[in-house]
């Protein structure tokens, strides 16, 4: 019987998302593919360092301590195959358990998520992940130059994430871009009880809370809603996760106020945000990533949601 992943979070994430390769990467965006592959392969015995997705990776690993396989992660990556075994290299001197990995030598590898029946995509390549999300996949452009995870929780794996266009559709923020906020307040309080349609990240909030749930391990998941929604709009939010049987454990509703900061307190191991003003203010205290999905994603609004 072939090996199979049903029943797991599967995670795939590029060499860039995962380890430190900013200064290799420099050369590849030089257009000198074969100096990029030379290099790659002096440093072979030299571990890169982590990246800005290595404490969310390290964490998803440990659910599957002490008992049967709940997490894989796997490196999806536009390196060539030379690059892929320092991945690997690194990888195994960092202790995570990482098996699997496809190498596709600058061809775009976003295909192969289907296959790999991957929830979660992790990558700094833009094209990539719009590709992945337009293919039904969870997917978001990280920033390699944010501000790495705290430590201060070992065994807790914390992640954040915005509402619309990230755990919901962009339905309310269509309004908002094209009414205003007046509107969009008068169209999220007449439907307060009307659930939000699903964002891209609903799946994955939704494994976040079994793996919460599962035996064994030892680890925890600690999550929130960070929103630039504030009340009366608060509320269909709340309602929705309600009628989804999904629970946060904090939630901020901040009214357009910057969201750096109050991530900076919550110390996540990721945050998921679809407006790049929000990731850019997030990305000075904590890894994250943009949700390139929605109307909003290319946009900073006057009082983004």
């Amino acid at each position: 019987m072939p090996a199979t992943l049903n029943g797991q979070l599967v995670v795939a994430i590029s060499s860039r998302a995962l380890f430190d390769f900013e200064a290799e990467n420099q050369v590849f965006e030089a257009g000198d593919d074969r100096a990029y592959m030379a290099l790659q392969q002096q440093r072979l015995d030299e571990p890169a360092p982590p990246g800005v997705a290595f404490s969310l990776v390290e964490k998803l690993l440990a659910f599957n301590a002490g008992g049967p396989p709940q997490v894989e992660v796997v490196v999806l990556s536009r390196n060539d195959p030379i690059s892929g075994m320092r991945v690997f290299r690194s990888a195994k001197h960092y202790g995570l358990a990482i098996e699997r990995g496809v190498f596709t030598r600058g061809a775009s590898p976003w295909r192969y998520l289907k296959p790999l029946s991957a929830q979660l995509f992790l990558s700094a390549n833009d094209d990539d992940v719009r590709q992945a999300l337009n293919a039904g996949v969870a997917a978001a452009r990280v920033m390699p130059l944010a501000a790495r995870a705290s430590a201060a929780h070992p065994r807790e794996l914390r992640i954040a994430f915005d509402g619309d266009a990230v755990l919901f559709s962009d339905e309310a923020e269509q309004v908002f871009q094209r009414d205003g906020l007046a509107a969009f307040r008068e169209h999220e309080s007449s439907r307060a009880h009307l659930p939000l349609p699903a964002g891209p990240f609903k799946p994955v909030l939704q494994a976040l809370q079994r793996l919460q749930h599962a035996p064994g391990g030892g680890m925890k998941v600690r999550t929130a809603l960070v929103t630039a929604r504030s009340a009366p709009a608060h509320e269909r939010a709340l309602r929705t996760l309600m009628d989804w049987q999904i629970e946060v454990d904090e939630a901020m509703f901040l009214g357009g106020l910057a969201k750096g900061e109050f991530l900076r307190e919550f110390e996540p191991d990721f945050f998921f945000d679809d407006q790049v003003g929000h990731v850019e203010s997030a990305a000075a205290h904590v890894p994250a990533g943009q949700v390139t999905a929605g109307v909003a994603a290319a946009r900073v609004s006057e009082i983004p949601v």
